[in-house]
């Protein structure tokens, strides 16, 4: 039988928890939690990995501000440096899981993925991506970047226009066909711009769950997973009456995103993710915890989001 195809987006949380100082050691025991959930699944499906950055381009951006005698770089060379450095924590552990399974051998790669974004995006003009790390007072976060402020405190914040299209998807799609497992668009992609044939990057981060989605519809894939921090969507997040969503349509899930239930700096865009998947032809769309990946795919974890060709 053809396996289907399963994109799981990762979200910064796979590798540094919450309250973390987010060691080596510490990123390398988190990451087993989904890594050995999805090399159990690639047994049945054809695996892409995509994942978040935050993160670690935070800790990029405070180690270039204290350290003014080396020359600051852009943010896509940092984004570029992240994809790099998780892609081949992920990959290894991987690996690492795939051997303990017994499986010898299973071809993995890692790629550095490129995303086109509109130069006329209305996001250039007011940031909102939230990265790097979580401070309890505004007047804590370093200056240098906009302050705003999510559910879980105060973040800096940058430019985070939509994603129209992911340079490799041609490549990912062939390796894919090959059963690969293919580790891509690592904190949304590099962003940048058409000058011609030519690309040139910009300042800017791109939601690696709004990626994910389009790179989920350029390259047919059949079940689309985006695990976080938390159970699933919710309802009144953050409030007495919070109470977590087991399945939603695609209707009730729009109107629920009109209605501001779903933040901009967190949900928002995870729940946009799935609701662009199913919109493009996709069969399943999932948002649950790290460690229920499996669970959610049996129906038995998460939110399930039952699209246009039902659940």
């Amino acid at each position: 039988m053809q396996k289907p195809v399963l994109l799981v987006a990762l979200g910064g949380n796979a590798l540094i928890r919450k309250g973390q100082e987010g060691t080596l050691t510490q990123q390398f025991q988190n990451l087993a939690v989904p890594i050995r959930q999805i090399a159990r699944l690639s047994a049945t499906h054809k695996i892409i990995i995509t994942h978040g950055n935050a993160p670690q381009v935070g800790s990029l951006l405070l180690q270039q501000e204290s350290c003014p005698s080396v020359a600051k770089l852009p943010l896509e060379i940092l984004v570029a440096q992240t994809q790099g450095w998780i892609g081949y924590m992920i990959e290894s552990t991987l690996d690492s899981h795939l051997m303990e399974l017994g499986i010898p051998f299973h071809p993995i790669v890692s790629l550095i993925s490129y995303v086109v974004v509109d130069p006329k995006d209305p996001a250039f003009s007011a940031p909102t991506k939230p990265i790097g790390p979580i401070y309890k007072r505004k007047k804590d976060a370093p200056s240098g970047y906009p302050i705003i402020q999510t559910p879980k405190g105060y973040r800096r914040a940058v430019v985070s226009p939509r994603p129209v299209t992911i340079v490799e998807k041609r490549e990912i799609k062939r390796l894919i066909e090959e059963d690969f497992i293919v580790i891509c668009c690592g904190g949304g992609g590099i962003p940048v711009i058409r000058e011609g044939r030519a690309f040139s990057g910009v300042d800017a981060v791109i939601d690696k769950d709004l990626a994910s989605a389009k790179l989920a519809e350029e390259v047919g894939v059949d079940i689309f997973v985006i695990a976080t921090d938390v159970p699933g969507a919710a309802l009144d997040f953050s409030t007495e009456q919070a109470r977590f969503l087991k399945k939603v349509t695609l209707k009730k899930a729009e109107q629920y995103l009109v209605a501001g239930q779903f933040p901009a700096g967190s949900m928002g865009p995870k729940v946009d993710a799935c609701i662009r998947f199913l919109k493009n032809n996709g069969k399943r769309a999932m948002i649950t915890s790290i460690d229920a990946i499996e669970k959610a795919l049996e129906g038995k974890a998460g939110t399930q989001f039952i699209g246009l060709v039902g659940h």
